[in-house]
């Protein structure tokens, strides 16, 4: 049974029972109405990773199979002289919903080509960077989809053991502590009446 410490003595604790058991069960309402929003949510972004995860398998499929003709028609040398550009920068905006913030749909920046170094070779090259950067666009966007459905599980699961301990801790502890105040009170009144007649 959860402890509870500063009950105001006499009437005045009767009523800070109450009132924090209403508060109490008012919180618990709220938080599994979070969850129904968040178990909405939690379903649309598991349709959203399952269609990045499906569009990265293809672009990558894609990448693979057009940076394999590339090596074989412009030679491994090509590749790897083409490859020496500076790194992609990924940018994720982060969002918030239900007070869960959580990253957004990214965005992909490749820097140009340094005017020092020799242009790709042929055609097939140049569509092999192409489906490559496809292939990091769509990377990226699975593991932004796969990071706000980790965040809003991890969401659901702490709002879950919250209402738990609402309502198999807190509430009852308050209904306990309010029924026993109230016999106290009662008892005392009792007593206090029996003094009185005792006394006349």
């Amino acid at each position: 049974m959860t402890a509870l410490r500063h009950v105001p003595v006499g009437r005045s604790g009767l009523l800070w029972l109450r009132h924090r058991a209403e508060v109490c069960r008012h919180a618990s309402s709220v938080l599994r109405r979070k969850l129904t929003l968040l178990a909405a949510e939690r379903d649309r972004l598991r349709q959203r990773r399952a269609g990045t995860a499906g569009a990265w398998t293809a672009a990558d499929a894609t990448a693979r199979g057009r940076l394999e003709r590339a090596t074989l028609l412009d030679g491994l040398e090509a590749v790897e002289a083409a490859a020496e550009v500076p790194p992609a920068e990924v940018t994720v905006p982060w969002t918030t919903v239900m007070g869960v913030h959580c990253p957004a749909e990214p965005s992909l920046a490749a820097p140009p080509r340094p005017a020092h170094l020799p242009a790709p070779g042929g055609a097939a090259l140049l569509q092999a960077e192409a489906a490559c950067r496809t292939a990091a666009m769509a990377a990226a966007r699975h593991a932004a989809a796969d990071a706000a459905l980790a965040t809003v599980e991890a969401e659901m699961a702490a709002t879950r053991r919250r209402v738990r301990a609402l309502d198999r801790h807190w509430i009852p502890a308050l209904e306990a502590a309010r029924a026993a105040r109230a016999l106290q009170l009662a008892e005392l009144k009792a007593a206090d009446l029996t003094r009185r007649r005792a006394a006349e």
